[in-house]
């Protein structure tokens, strides 16, 4: 918890005490569980979207969401779905040839998974980088990335973070796909990454040529044997379920006003360009609520008695 960016209070109950040195995932899960019940949401899980659909062509009319758990009309639609269960897998040469692992930060549990390994991290950014660090405590890794790492020297603060977050609305406004917001801040050092870097294993090597049964060919023409390749090469937004509304612009993103959807008003999207890491993920849920206020079809709804 010491390392992660900022996460805001939920709405209602305050942040508890944070354990500097305790796990994320372990704060988050007993956070966001003691949230869930103490407010008693009607939060249904696991259920799969198959699809989000329009009922009739009125702009002010219904969506339907269609589920394995059933159907639900809706006057309007948070989609709230991220990158997560999308990870991007690049194709490389040779890449089926491997005899050793290769898996996605997605599927990332614990360093000691890699313990003795020779292990590749492929990726430059934090993902990459973090995981690095806690597998090089363990196991002999290497680092690879198509470009030279951008480090960022000054302080990063909250003007630093609004910044590059406007960055990255700006393409998302356009219709254009969006990039990362570590594209635009840089990577920041922290103490475990200055840790990492004085034992050696921030040293980035450029993209092997190709994937071989036993090891990775590097651009000098030597193997190199690993056991392990981990492929922190980022993640997709989930919005297939979105496809019947035909919201893809042109240049092949989503054209946004906000969170909000500019050519469907009645849909948002949270966890998607600007809002898909947490420094723009902390306003967005308000944002998004504060907008969907002003349909002419769900105010009165929300207001009525």
């Amino acid at each position: 918890m010491a390392t992660v960016n900022g996460i805001s209070d939920l709405p209602g109950i305050a942040q508890p005490a944070v354990d500097p040195t305790e796990p994320s995932s372990e704060f988050l899960t007993r956070y966001f569980g003691g949230y869930e019940d103490g407010l008693n949401l009607p939060i249904q899980r696991p259920v799969k979207v198959a699809s989000v659909s329009r009922m009739d062509t009125n702009p002010n009319g219904r969506l339907l969401v269609t589920s394995a758990a059933g159907e639900w009309s809706a006057h309007a639609v948070i989609n709230a779905t991220g990158t997560w269960t999308r990870p991007f897998w690049p194709i490389y040469p040779g890449q089926t040839s491997f005899r050793g692992r290769q898996l996605h930060v997605a599927d990332y549990v614990a360093a000691e998974d890699f313990a003795g390994h020779r292990v590749a991290v492929v990726g430059g950014g934090i993902s990459a980088v973090g995981l690095l660090a806690e597998i090089s405590v363990v196991a002999e890794t290497s680092w690879f990335t198509r470009r030279p790492p951008v480090w960022r020297d000054t302080q990063f603060d909250s003007q630093a973070g609004h910044d590059a977050v406007a960055l990255v609305e700006e393409r998302v406004r356009q219709g254009l796909v969006p990039q990362s917001v570590v594209s635009v801040t840089g990577l920041l050092w922290t103490p475990t990454l200055r840790a990492a870097q004085a034992r050696g294993a921030m040293e980035r090597r450029p993209m092997f040529t190709s994937i071989e049964p036993d090891g990775v060919r590097l651009a000098t023409g030597e193997l190199l044997p690993v056991d392990d390749i981990l492929w922190a090469t980022g993640f997709r937004a989930e919005l297939e379920h979105l496809a019947p509304l035909h919201l893809r612009a042109p240049g092949g993103g989503i054209a946004m006003a906000g969170t909000r959807v500019a050519a469907e008003p009645r849909v948002h999207l949270v966890g998607y360009g600007p809002s898909s890491s947490t420094i723009g993920a902390n306003r967005a849920g308000r944002a998004a609520v504060a907008e969907l206020l002003k349909l002419p079809s769900l105010s009165p709804a929300i207001k009525a008695p």
